[in-house]
Formats: structure tokens, sequence, C-alpha cells
């Protein structure tokens, strides 16, 4: 049945065009996803969308194209997107578009390759990005909605053995590798340049086992993430929060609950360290009822720390407290990494005890975050960045109990251990403790540290 005029804002050309060809709104979707897909952009309209389409809504990405075309074929003459009532809309910035969390997973695919290409080359006035607090409601929102709707994610994501996605997992455990060796800065432009000239085109490729389809897109989104990650640290927050979002959408169709969730832990990650902890605490929550009933204990421990994280940064005590005991419950319920995703095979009882410590921190209590923080130095021994960041909130601990000469001692091993690790993350936790020592500078032990840490840090603000 044809959708009728319902409101003045009705796509009365459309509707004509529709009558004319005597087409079906089932048989029109059906048409344009066709088209689409010979165009290697995966589409997935119904009959619905095309009511909404006859109520005035504008398809997103190249709908309008699609529909046109279709049109064009059923009607014998060329039919103009102009012609269906769809103004020619001058293109968005790349950097604009991919703050969206698209309905067209071609259009996210086309995103992720335009993003990636101006990143790489840089000359396509990129310019800085900035960090947009806002859009992640809308996010969040798409992504719930998704996850209302979506009744055949599988639990935890399968690993292909042969294959192009064995290819892909292979890259995306070196780039692990290298990334925990020598922090994300160092190489966040190889994997931005495999994601977008690699497996964008595989992802866009038509013809795709079902099967295949679903770990390749799951395997982008893993890729998408560590290059949000990677963005983090060199400090390009504006880029961390794109690539982030575009991976999430990707991961909506590999349907991975799992690493959905680990998507949403570090958005709500950048969210509070930027200082936006009401952004965080939302995004944990969401990812939190992503990975409930995923079977992923350590995937659901991290997003309990993650809104400790943002509860403790608001100075919510109670709220933070309980945050971290349900992370400490969910621990307990793992039967081991071996029984988790693969997506969360990194997380163990000393991530948590880190993150603990950055909370006691935050509320001040220093004893608290000395102890935890302390036992994460211990046990990161082969993780100089997460090392660094822990000692970092050691020195904090140390400074608000007083012991200013102990606490610049163990701050400058964290900028001795820093020597040839690119991260920002690390380098913005010593800037933390930096800018807490403002009511000692008068003392000589509190200039020597500065003008030691000058190098990394820079100017102090």
């Amino acid at each position: 049945m044809r959708a009728t005029p319902e409101t003045s804002s009705a796509n009365g050309a459309l509707l004509t065009a529709l009558e004319e060809c005597g087409c079906s709104n089932a048989a029109l979707a059906r048409k344009v996803n066709g088209l689409a897909a010979r165009q290697g952009v995966v589409t997935r309209y119904t009959k619905a969308s095309v009511t909404r389409w006859c109520q005035g809504v504008q398809p997103r990405g190249r709908g309008a194209e699609f529909i046109a075309a279709a049109l064009s074929g059923l009607l014998g003459r060329t039919v103009s997107p102009a012609d269906v009532g769809y103004a020619v809309e001058p293109g968005r910035p790349v950097a604009t578009r991919a703050v969206d969390y698209g309905d067209d997973v071609g259009e996210t695919l086309h995103t992720l390759s335009d993003l990636g290409t101006a990143d790489i080359s840089r000359r396509s006035l990129l310019g800085a990005v900035p960090f947009v607090a806002a859009s992640l409601t809308d996010t969040q929102r798409s992504w719930l909605l998704w996850l209302l709707e979506d009744e055949e994610a599988p639990s935890l994501s399968v690993v292909a053995e042969s294959g192009p996605v064995e290819q892909v997992q292979a890259m995306i455990g070196m780039f692990d590798e290298m990334d925990n060796r020598f922090g994300g800065g160092g190489v966040r432009t190889s994997i931005v340049h495999y994601l977008s000239s690699t497996v964008v085109p595989m992802l866009q490729r038509p013809g795709l086992p079902p099967h295949q389809r679903r770990q390749l897109f799951t395997a982008g989104a893993k890729l998408a993430a560590m290059a949000g990650w990677s963005s983090y640290d060199s400090a390009d927050y504006g880029l961390a929060e794109r690539y982030m979002i575009q991976g999430l959408r990707l991961c909506a169709e590999g349907g991975d609950r799992v690493l959905g969730g680990q998507i949403l832990a570090g958005l709500s990650h950048l969210a509070t360290n930027l200082g936006h902890p009401g952004e965080g605490v939302p995004l944990a929550r969401a990812g939190i009822a992503t990975v409930r009933r995923s079977g992923s204990p350590m995937g659901l421990m991290r997003l309990y720390a993650m809104a400790a994280r943002g509860h403790a940064a608001l100075g919510q005590g109670r709220q933070a407290t309980a945050a971290l005991q349900s992370a400490d419950k969910a621990l307990q319920a793992s039967a081991g990494s071996n029984q988790e995703s693969p997506w969360t095979r990194f997380l163990d009882h000393h991530y948590l005890e880190a993150e603990a410590a950055l909370c006691h921190r935050d509320l001040g209590e220093a004893r608290a975050a000395e102890r935890l923080a302390a036992a994460s130095v211990t046990a990161n021994g082969d993780r100089r960045r997460r090392q660094a960041i822990s000692r970092s909130v050691v020195a904090t601990a140390l400074l608000q109990q007083n012991e200013l000469e102990h606490a610049i001692e163990t701050a400058g091993q964290a900028l001795t251990q820093l020597s040839g690790v690119r991260s920002e993350r690390s380098v913005q936790a010593l800037r933390d403790f930096r800018s807490r020592l403002e009511p000692h500078r008068g003392e000589a032990v509190v200039r020597d540290f500065e003008r030691q840490a000058l190098p990394l840090l820079g100017a102090a603000a």
C-alpha cells in the first residue's frame, strides 16, 4: 500500500512518480537496495522507508540518487533527484559528516574512506577537528535504538580462521602489539591507512556471504576504534571521537555487542577525560545495557569502571563507589580470558586497579589512590604507557598527602619512562600532576622538575 500525504511537508513529486509507474513502496525499496548494492553501497530500505520519503523525510547519503535512478528505470525516462523533490545539497565536509551515526552503512563507509584520506594527506583542509560533546547524545540514542530492534546479535564474536577476515585479524594483532609497546601515536597513520585503503574497500564489495560480511564489519569496527584510540594518543581528540562513532556504526552491522560496549567505553573515557563526565556516564551506562547479557563479564567490568570514572569526576562519591563495586563483582564473575571475547582479553584485575586509582585521586582519597596506582605500576612492567599513567597517579596521591619531594621523584620516573613512547594520554596524566604543583611553585625542587618536564609537557598554561 502506497503512502498518501499526511502533512503539508509531504513529497508530492515522489508520490506522483510512484503513482505514474504503479510501483509499490516495497518494490521501490527493493529496487533502490539493488541499485545501491551494484555500486558497492549497502542499504536496507523497506516499504516503511519509502513511506517516510513520501511524507517528506530526506534520505541520507546517496539515497536520493538511488531513488531517482530506480524511478528512471521504472518510468523509462531520466529522472533527477530534483524531479522527485530532492534539492541538490552541497557536500558536507567530512569532519562534519563523521560526527553523525548514520542510518545508511554505505554512507558510513564512504565517510570513513574520506576521513582516512583527509587524515593521512592533510591536504584537504581537514584543519583543526573539534571534539563535539553534543554529538555523543545522538550517537548513544541511535545505538540504543539498534540494540532494541536487533534480535539476532550474537553474544560473542567468532573470529574466522581463514580468508580475508584472518588477514585483517592478523593486522589488528600487529597494530595492538605496536600500540602497547610504543603508544598509539607511533602506529596511528598505519592503522588509518590500512582501514581506509584496504578494509573499507573490502566492505564495499557486493556479494559477501552473510557470515563473512558480519565478521568483516566487526573487524572494520575494531580497526576504526583503534584509529580512534591512536588519535586520542596523538591528542587528535576530535578525530578520535569521529573514528569511534563510525566504528560503532560498523559494529551494528557486525552485530557484536561486546565490541560495541568496548567502543562505548572508549567514547566514555574520551568524554570524561576531556572534561565532559556528564556525557561520559550515560555512554558507560549505554555500554552496560549493551554488554549485560553478552557473556563478557570483563567487558562489563570495564564499563562499570568507566561509569565510576565519570561519577568521580563529577564529585559523586557514592555513585562512583557503587560502580566500582559492580565492576569488581563483574570481574569476579569472569571465568578467565580464554572464555571471554577476543576484544576484552587485555582486561584483568590490574586494569580495574588502575581505573579505581584514578577515581580515588579525583575524589581526593589519596591513600587508596596511592595503593592502587602503585600496584598497577608493579603489574604493568611491559606496558609502558599504563605504567607511566599509574606513576603519575602515585605522584598526585603523594602530593595530596603533602609528600612533595617523593611526589616529584615519582613524577620524574614517569617522565623518564615516556622516552620513546608517543602517548598523549600519558602526557596528560603528567600535565594533571604538574597543574597541582601550582601552590608549590616557589620550591626549588618544583622549578627543577618543570625545567626537566618542559620538552615533553610543553609550557604550563
